[in-house]
This record gives C-alpha cells, structure tokens and sequence, in this order.
C-alpha cells in the first residue's frame, strides 16, 4: 500500500492521493473508514481542487493541479487526449484511437493505466456500444463509479 498524503470520501469510492514534492502522482481506490488529513499545505490544495471537481465539475475543474505522472510516450498522449475533453462530454474509445492512428483497444489499455483517475478523466472515455469499463473492470463498484462521475456532469449513459 502506498503512503497517501490525504484522501477524499465520495459516495461510491474512497480516493487516497498520493503526492510527490508537492504533485499529485497518483490517485488510487482505496478502503479506509476515514479520511486521511492533507500531510501540508500543497497537499491541502490539491485535495480541496479535486473535492471541489467533485462537488460541481461543470464550473470547476482538475487542469491547475500540478501533477506529476509517469507512462510510457503512448501513455501520456492518450493521458493528454483524455484531459482536454470538457467536463459533460464523452469522447469515444474508438474516436481517440482514430486521432491517434492507433486501435480502441490500446486507448483502453491506457485509460486502465492512468495514475490519476478523475483529474484525467478517463471516465469521460466510453465505449461505442455503452458506458464500457473504468480503472480495467466491467462491472461492479468501478463502473458505479464512472457512472456517478458521469452524472454529476449531466451526462448518462447506459
């Protein structure tokens, strides 16, 4: 288990945030009873940014959290494509992987890799014939979660 900085409660999951000299570098799913307090100030920062991301992402948002992540070349460049849909909107797996000259699949397998899930939004990424995954599951307590992001950005899908 990593060591969080602080972590953050929501309805569906408990999100511990992993920072790095004042950078997110990680956000994992994690099963804790309470929240973990900010360690220092930066951290307090970032965690009040993606709580209020949380809160109401359609008029605030995840871009000014200073991160600091790790992925192969391919990696970040989908990780990039994910972070410039807007908030309400879904993009396809398939529709990035066309932008890219690359295959849905790989789109996926990136998205599961994402480090810092909701402020690269990987759930805003869905599949052609519904929802799809979230963080490599297909059902379960993960897609609850992407379903719950989604909605609170005004958007459903079966």
């Amino acid at each position: 288990m990593k060591n969080y900085q602080a972590s953050i409660k929501t309805p569906f999951a408990h999100l511990g945030l992993h920072i790095v000299d004042s950078r997110l570098a990680a956000i994992d799913f994690i099963e804790l009873e309470d929240e973990i307090k900010p360690a220092d100030a930066a951290t307090e920062g970032i965690r009040d940014r993606i709580r209020r991301f949380l809160e109401n992402p359609l008029t605030s948002n995840c871009r000014e959290i200073p991160c600091s992540v790790t992925g192969t070349p391919f990696q970040v460049k989908v990780w990039n494509e994910l972070s410039a849909i807007p908030a309400g909107q879904v993009v396809t797996y398939g529709a990035i992987a066309e932008k890219l000259g690359t295959s849905a699949r790989a789109v996926g397998n990136a998205c599961r890799r994402n480090p810092i899930p909701v402020v690269v939004p990987c759930h805003r990424v869905v599949s052609s014939a519904g929802k799809g995954g979230y963080a490599g599951h297909t059902g379960g307590d993960m897609v609850r979660f992407k379903t719950w992001l989604l909605g609170r950005e005004g958007v459903s899908i079966n």
